[in-house]
């Protein structure tokens, strides 16, 4: 079997400062076509599990382009046209072939385009025609449209949040995908809107057990997929929103009656959860009240509105500010990115005192810059974090720095925290620590929650602002709850 596997992948925040460009591809995880590592990237599951299967079996694998960018603001054209031309092309060198999987993420925006993923797929089709069998693997942050539904056979959507599973769905969309080819499935999809956005954060109840009963519905009845698009909420784009996605084999359900109710049944169920499932976001003093008043620790706070997995610059001073202000003491934040600031604290060395501007840098949405005099505590040149399923994930040329009582891991290239190894490479003992702040809004969950005793998600502002009602969203299909 002929198989073409690729990536283009990011997910864009378009309320954002940072546009995300081509270098933003090229820092992150760019690979031409045939130079993609033995190891596992973020966003190339699908070209990983392909090798996985496809080596014993004699598959002829076209490993197209790979790339991947930090989440940030929109698209800029030439970006998008540019790489999409590129993995189009790949394809086209390729051809013919019998199956073509991609690693997408589904909440792709551009200037002039609201649908990448859509449009990708689309010319996709065009290339391959009716009887090739196309596959998707996508973050459930992700924007479901009708295109994507329409040009893919099948689309599976990680069902962990944290993303844990990454390499287990992109296997699961490979072995599918083969079946079809094979004859052996042939799968029919049904959608539902559920006309609302909410978190599901899968490390607690009830997105746990939601999410454990679809997957015991998988591989029965004729039911083949289920995946949970949860949504991207800063996303402003028409088809924003937390749908339900069901595959059922067409040689078990011809005309997709049992995908439909299953859909809709499950869709309801979500429905009524859904103020369960959103996590109480207090604001800046009483999160740290509450962590203050916790008896042990260390405490974690999530500052997920300044989270650059969501779009956000990641250099926000406001939770630091008062931090300070409060005399807090025996605590960590991270990672804030500040290239200019690593960049004059590898000037001054370890052990350096020295007065440093910190963090708000971007714009408003950052806050004000604070002026600290801080002791250099550690330096370390291209950190890698140990980031989603293992996947290595590169933090640039970083740095511990101490300042009254707080430790704060600085970064020059943007990302959240996702292993606590970021902090434990530079020296940093969370484990000691009073409180830890991290800047993320739930991949922090896996690792760091071995760790801390207590987790509260703080509403703090930012460019991924918990309170969606202050969003000026002009695109989204309304109403849609909690907008309306």
């Amino acid at each position: 079997m002929r198989v073409f596997t690729a990536t283009l992948a990011t997910e864009t925040n378009t309320f954002a400062p940072l546009p995300t460009g081509l270098s933003s591809f090229r820092e992150r995880g760019y690979f031409k076509a045939g130079e993609h590592p033995e190891a596992m990237s973020f966003f190339a599951g699908p070209l990983w599990a392909a090798r996985e299967r496809g080596r014993p079996l004699g598959w002829q694998l076209f490993e197209g382009m790979v790339a991947a960018a930090q989440p940030s603001g929109t698209t800029t054209r030439l970006a998008y046209e540019t790489l999409r031309d590129e993995l189009l092309a790949d394809l086209r060198a390729a051809m013919p072939v019998d199956m073509v999987v991609l690693g997408l993420h589904g909440a792709m925006v551009a200037d002039g385009y609201h649908d990448c993923e859509g449009d990708l797929l689309q010319r996709v089709r065009a290339i391959v025609g009716p009887g090739v069998v196309v596959g998707a693997e996508l973050d459930p942050h992700n924007h479901l449209s009708e295109a994507m539904v329409t040009q893919a056979d099948l689309l599976i959507a990680y069902k962990e949040y944290p993303h844990t599973d990454i390499k287990e769905r992109a296997l699961e969309l490979v072995d599918l995908c083969a079946a079809q080819v094979a004859g052996r499935v042939k799968p029919v999809a049904a959608v539902v809107d559920c006309g609302m956005i909410v978190t599901v954060h899968t490390s607690r109840e009830p997105a746990r057990g939601f999410v454990d009963r679809i997957q015991a519905l998988e591989g029965r009845d004729g039911i083949l997929s289920v995946s949970v698009t949860h949504g991207f909420p800063w996303g402003d784009v028409p088809d924003m929103g937390t749908k339900l996605l069901v595959y059922s084999d067409s040689h078990v359900d011809p005309d997709g009656a049992r995908a439909r109710a299953l859909a809709r049944r499950l869709a309801d169920e979500l429905i009524g959860l859904r103020d369960e499932l959103t996590p109480p976001y207090p604001g800046i003093d009483a999160a740290l009240d509450q962590a203050m008043a916790f008896k042990g620790g260390p405490v974690l706070i999530s500052d997920g509105a300044d989270n650059p997995g969501g779009g956000a610059a990641g250099d926000a001073t406001f939770m630091l500010r008062r931090m300070f202000e409060r005399g807090i003491r025996n605590a960590a934040l991270g990672p804030l990115w500040d290239p200019v600031a690593v960049r004059i604290a590898f000037d001054a060395g370890v052990g350096a005192t020295l007065a440093l501007r910190v963090g708000g840098k971007t714009s408003p949405l950052s806050g004000d810059p604070l002026d600290l005099v801080c002791k250099v505590k550690a330096l370390q040149r291209e950190l890698i974090m140990t980031g989603l399923s293992g996947a290595p994930t590169p933090m640039g040329d970083s740095a511990l720095l101490e300042c009254d009582g707080i430790e704060i891991a600085l970064i020059s290239l943007r990302g959240q925290a996702i292993g606590t190894d970021m902090f434990s490479q530079l020296g940093c003992d969370l484990a000691a620590k009073r409180l830890i702040v991290v800047k993320s809004s739930q991949h922090f969950y896996a690792s760091f929650s071995k760790i801390a005793q207590h987790v509260i998600y703080a509403g703090a502002p930012g460019s991924v602002t918990h309170d969606l009602k202050t969003l000026p969203y002009r695109h989204v299909q309304r109403p849609k709850w909690p907008l309306d």
